[in-house]
């Protein structure tokens, strides 16, 4: 149940935000509404399966989520100068702060977590969900890991709130992520340069003389470094079972 949650937030909250979905989740109330309504039926979806009788613990994370979402929204409407006071990436943490501190809190309400030594329930999941954590992995890696790294590399190269509309490399990225990712896993750690060294060449001639360095060269790296972590837990974790 524990990784099964963690799961049903990263598809809800990520994956299935589309551009146009994000765009009107960031300007209307009922955008914002939903987009949690999706959040809410991925997580009793991926409940279920687990747990039949842990469903009002899934519908609670659910509907916290579209009460924090439209409660931030209604916010911004009404006090935009006040909100906007912090920077996009200190929103984008405290959310995610706020919605993975509800989940921990339900899990740990219904035994799946101990507080105290929160370690052991996630150890005891992938124990017996490996195949769950590696399905976790690689969703981390496409649409989770697109929005960090455009969050990250915005607040610490350009300063600018991260322009979602603009997909360059969007997809790319993600397949070069997962590709990455899968030689970790199978140890074959020399095959990740073919992977990267396409776009490290083609970005490589906008860093010269370039101040800050060049976004997408920045991004490449941020990129390949979250993928080879991925990789390298997944590879601790899940090979043994494989």
């Amino acid at each position: 149940m524990v990784v099964a949650m963690f799961l049903a937030h990263l598809i809800g909250d990520f994956v299935l935000q589309w551009n146009k979905l994000a765009y009107w989740k960031s300007q209307a109330t009922m955008g914002a509404f939903v987009h949690g309504l999706l959040v809410l039926v991925v997580t009793v979806s991926l409940a279920l399966p687990f747990n039949a009788a842990w469903w009002p613990w899934a519908v609670l994370i659910g509907v916290t989520h579209i009460i924090v979402d439209t409660g931030q929204q209604w916010l911004k409407t009404r006090q935009p100068y006040r909100v906007s006071r912090l920077s996009p990436l200190a929103r984008f943490l405290l959310d995610q702060a706020i919605h993975l501190g509800i989940i921990v809190i339900a899990l740990a309400a219904t035994g799946y977590l101990d507080l105290s030594q929160p370690w052991l329930g996630v150890a005891a999941s992938w124990e017996s969900q490996w195949w769950l954590l590696l399905i976790l992995g690689y969703v981390f890696i496409t649409m989770p890991a697109w929005v960090l790294i455009e969050f990250c590399v915005s607040a610490l190269v350009a300063d600018t709130p991260p322009n979602f509309a603009d997909t360059h490399h969007k997809y790319s990225a993600i397949l070069e992520r997962g590709l990455i990712t899968t030689f970790v896993i199978l140890g074959q750690f020399l095959l990740i340069p073919l992977v990267t060294m396409p776009r490290l060449l083609l970005a490589g001639p906008q860093t010269r003389g370039s101040q800050p360095p060049a976004r997408d060269l920045v991004e490449l790296l941020a990129s390949m470094c979250l993928a080879v972590a991925i990789g390298l837990l997944l590879r601790l974790l899940v090979m043994p079972h494989l």
